[in-house]
C-alpha cells in the first residue's frame, strides 16, 4: 500500500542514501584507520569542502535512523513489528556508535589541518603520535557500529521476508548485507578498509529500497496485518 507514510518513509531512505554516499565520495581527501602527518596538509588544501563533505555524510547516518525508525511506525499495527522493531533498535544504535566515530576523524581532521598549516615536519610526527591512542579506542566504536548495524539489518531483514513487506530483493539484500557486515568486521577487526564495499552496497541498499517504497509503498493486509 502507497500513501503518506510510506511516501515519506520512502524519501527518507533516498534521502539518506545520497547524503551518505556523496558525504563519502566527494571528500577531497580520505583518513584511513589512523591518522597520517600527510593528512592535513591535504584535508587544508581543501578545508571548507572537507568540512561541509563530512558534515553531510555524518548527517546521512542520522537520517538512515530517521528512515528505519520511520520504517517501524510504518509497521506498528503489523505482525512484522514484533520482529522489525528489534532489528531496527539495534541498527539504530548502530548507526548512532558510527555517528560518534566518525565525529572523531571528523574534528580531529579538521582541527588538525587548521594547527598543523605551516608546522615542521617533527610536530607533524608528533602531533600523530599524540592521536594514537585515542585512535585505537575509536577503532572499537568504528567495529562496534558496523556489527550491530549489520545484525540489526539482518534482523529487520528477516520481518521484510517472512511478512512480504518488501519484494523479496530487498529483504534478501538486508539479510546478505548485515551477515557480511558482521563477519568481516569480527573476521578481520584490523583491517577496516575491508568494510568500504560493504558501505557502498548499504548506501545502494537504502536507495533501492527507498524507491520502491515511494513508488509501490508496503505491502500491509487488512486491518493493518501484514500479509
Amino acid at each position: 500500500m502507497r500513501d503518506f507514510s510510506t511516501s515519506v518513509t520512502g524519501w527518507l531512505f533516498i534521502l539518506a542514501a545520497l547524503m551518505l554516499w556523496f558525504g563519502w565520495v566527494l571528500l577531497p581527501a580520505h583518513i584511513g584507520t589512523f591518522f597520517q602527518s600527510e593528512d592535513f596538509s591535504a584535508v587544508y588544501q581543501h578545508l571548507g569542502l572537507w568540512i561541509w563533505m563530512y558534515r553531510i555524510h555524518i548527517f546521512g547516518l542520522l537520517v538512515t535512523v530517521m528512515a528505519l525508525v520511520a520504517l517501524g511506525a510504518v509497521l506498528g499495527d503489523t505482525q512484522a513489528r514484533i520482529v522489525a522493531w528489534p532489528g531496527i533498535a539495534v541498527a539504530t544504535a548502530g548507526l548512532i556508535v558510527s555517528a560518534l566515530a566518525t565525529a572523531f576523524y571528523y574534528h580531529h581532521g579538521a582541527w588538525g589541518a587548521i594547527q598543523m598549516a605551516g608546522q615542521s615536519a617533527e610536530k607533524l610526527r608528533s602531533h600523530v603520535d599524540s592521536l594514537r591512542i585515542d585512535t585505537e579506542y575509536i577503532t572499537c566504536l568504528v567495529r562496534f557500529g558496523r556489527v550491530f548495524f549489520g545484525l540489526g539489518l539482518a534482523v529487520l531483514a528477516v520481518a521484510l521476508l517472512r511478512w512480504k513487506v518488501l519484494p523479496p530483493v530487498i529483504g534478501a539484500g538486508a539479510m546478505l548485507l548485515g551477515l557480511v557486515a558482521v563477519g568481516l568486521t569480527m573476521a578481520f577487526p584490523d583491517n577496516l578498509e575491508f568494510y568500504v564495499p560493504v558501505f557502498h552496497l548499504n548506501s545502494l541498499w537504502l536507495l533501492a529500497t527507498g524507491i520502491v517504497a515511494q513508488r509501490c509503498g508496503l505491502r500491509t493486509g487488512p486491518q493493518g496485518q501484514a500479509l
